[in-house]
């Protein structure tokens, strides 16, 4: 089963600063607003690339496990945050949490696909026609079986 997130996105707001941005990602949840700027900025200004563990922005902040736990499991559904596996050898070693670039590059593909919808010199209608008749066929589709 899918785990959807709600995402609130108007392209009329202007997204001046960090608060817009957590309040399209969490709209209607202040609590995880606030979790997610505390996140995003305990990562920004650590000292090191990797932060082993989120656990004490609980007590720093005052804020919930849960809340914790759920704002921080979003941020990396979404890609603005990954936890580093011991295993990578690329930081020696060492886990954690960092900010990524997963959500930027996801974001650029999305502009671009976009961008090449509007492009007739890219396709033909006959394919179009072909990915119409695919989405139907995944409408009505049982889920579930095969």
């Amino acid at each position: 089963m899918p785990e959807y997130t709600k995402i609130h996105f108007n392209y009329r707001k202007d997204i001046a600063d960090y608060s817009d941005l957590v309040e399209m990602l969490y709209p209607g949840n202040r609590n995880q607003q606030y979790a997610a700027t505390c996140i995003l900025f305990e990562l920004k200004w650590t000292n090191s690339t990797i932060q082993p563990s989120l656990n004490y922005i609980q007590d720093k902040y005052m804020i919930s496990k849960r809340i914790l736990e759920r704002t921080r499991s979003k941020l990396s559904r979404l890609g603005l945050i990954e936890h580093v596996s011991s295993f990578n050898t690329r930081y020696g070693g060492q886990s954690g949490w960092k900010l990524s670039s997963r959500f930027e590059a996801a974001l650029k593909r999305l502009a671009e696909k976009a961008s090449s919808l509007r492009d007739k010199s890219s396709s033909s209608k006959e394919k179009d026609e072909m990915f119409i008749s695919l989405t139907d066929a995944r409408r009505s589709a049982v889920p579930g079986r095969c």
